[in-house]
């Protein structure tokens, strides 16, 4: 009678690992099969979410919005790509590049600048032309003048010809507190800027140094992308800024115009296709829904 009593209980937590063996078994299918389709959904949305809808003669728009950096949706990479694709498109007949920012990194600005210049020597029969919206100001100008022509509304703000460096200062607030900065260096000036110590004249002499020479870089851009047109003032290049108004009499704009405008009566093709790369949707999600939706999903497949 024990023995039988003794066997039931083992069949029984037999048939019971035996049961959450297939569970477990039936779940993991479950969920590989849901890594799959998520990566899957990933990779289609990367590879087929943005093509232009539109087939035959148009006008090709490239979007530059916001503040120029390498880490914002306005960066070196997707605006070289985005104008890439627009050139090489047999049916563009035009680009607009259409400007709403009020600059940023002089780095990525001259990157874009270079390549809107070699585009125009590669496809010299597509012109390229820059409008203006609210604000074309330092970077964004830097990338303007690369165009043939700059169109902007009488009220539109251009300009900012000028380099800053900025930052703060802590050391009058540490000495207030009692706080003593610890800073050791191997090199005389590797603590440079550093906003815990205080700015020697030396350093801010350097520091200003090579901003003089980035504002040199800005200024010939401006003259080799304008030539002619400017009618230079003593501060021109001061970095102040204009209505658009203004920017016309003083050459760093063109005319007045919008989008539509100049793709209708300059580019003569009305029908406008954007070419803009925006942020990818798939990556938009993964990164809404976080790392941790991504491991659980991919340690599934382990």
């Amino acid at each position: 009678m024990a023995e039988n009593w003794e066997r039931e209980i083992l069949e029984k937590l037999a048939f019971s690992a035996l049961k959450e063996q297939r569970r477990a078994r039936h779940w993991g299918i479950f969920f590989k099969t849901l890594a799959f389709a998520f990566l899957f959904g990933l990779l289609y949305l990367a590879f087929h979410g943005q093509e232009p809808a539109f087939s035959g003669k148009h006008t090709a728009l490239v979007e530059l919005n916001g503040p120029i950096a390498s880490n914002a949706p306005a960066n070196a990479e997707d605006l070289i790509s985005s104008l890439d694709e627009a050139f090489k498109d047999k049916d563009t007949k035009g680009v607009i590049l259409q400007i709403d920012s009020p600059g940023g990194s002089p780095v990525q600005a001259g990157q874009i600048n270079d390549e809107i210049t070699r585009l125009r020597k590669k496809y010299p029969k597509i012109p390229v032309y820059a409008v203006v919206g609210d604000m074309c100001a330092s970077g964004a100008y830097y990338v303007a003048v690369a165009a043939e022509k700059i169109y902007v509304d009488k009220a539109s703000l251009v300009g900012s010809i000028g380099v800053l460096m900025d930052g703060f200062g802590f050391t009058g607030a540490m000495q207030k507190l009692g706080i003593e900065r610890r800073l050791l260096t191997a090199g005389e000036n590797k603590g440079f800027l550093d906003p815990f110590s205080p700015m020697s004249d030396k350093q801010k002499a350097y520091a200003m140094q090579m901003l003089e020479e980035i504002h040199q870089q800005f200024i010939h851009v401006v003259k080799t992308g304008r030539g002619a047109r400017l009618k230079e003032t003593p501060d021109m290049y001061s970095g102040l800024v204009w209505t658009g108004e203004k920017s016309i009499a003083l050459g760093l704009a063109d005319a007045y115009g919008s989008t539509d405008y100049v793709a209708r009566e300059v580019i003569g093709a009305k029908q406008i296709v954007n070419y803009t790369q925006k942020e990818n949707i798939a990556l938009r999600f993964a990164r809404k829904f976080g790392v941790t939706l991504g491991n659980s999903l991919l340690g599934s497949l382990r």
